[in-house]
């Protein structure tokens, strides 16, 4: 498979990311998590009836950035972040060790910082409720 950049001047076809969905196996541990420890916005909730299921718009910094859902029996992640498909969401933050500790303080386990072997940032991994793995990343000083 060739790698090498493309010497045609080509236009994206996307913007940016517009947002990411989430599945959660307990809606209400979930929403507790990711707006009252982790301090997402709600722009938006809906009951949908005929799929049993929330879902729950969370924004960031006034950016709309996650849907969370609830499905009856959802089905398990496979495994950890090496499993195919979404390896992990990372959040971008300006103090990474000042970031863990409002975490502990929350009752959330983080990982050990590490250091990026390329930018030299630290960074570190912490789970949601139902094991989805989220990183925090030292942004630019």
């Amino acid at each position: 498979m060739n790698h090498e950049p493309s010497t045609i001047n080509y236009q994206p076809m996307f913007n940016k990311i517009h947002h990411i969905a989430i599945i959660s196996s307990n809606y209400e541990i979930s929403k507790d998590f990711y707006v009252n420890k982790l301090g997402f916005t709600v722009l938006g909730e809906v009951y949908r009836a005929e799929r049993k299921s929330y879902k729950l718009d969370l924004a960031l910094n006034g950016h709309y950035q996650i849907e969370l859902f609830s499905f009856e029996n959802p089905v398990p992640r496979p495994s950890r972040p090496e499993a195919a498909g979404l390896r992990h969401l990372a959040f971008e933050v300006n103090d990474v060790e000042e970031v863990i500790a409002i975490l502990n303080q929350k009752g959330i386990e983080t990982e050990p910082i590490r250091s990026d072997e390329f930018t030299g940032k630290k960074f570190t991994f912490f789970m949601d409720p139902d094991g989805l793995p989220l990183e925090i990343y030292e942004a630019n000083k």
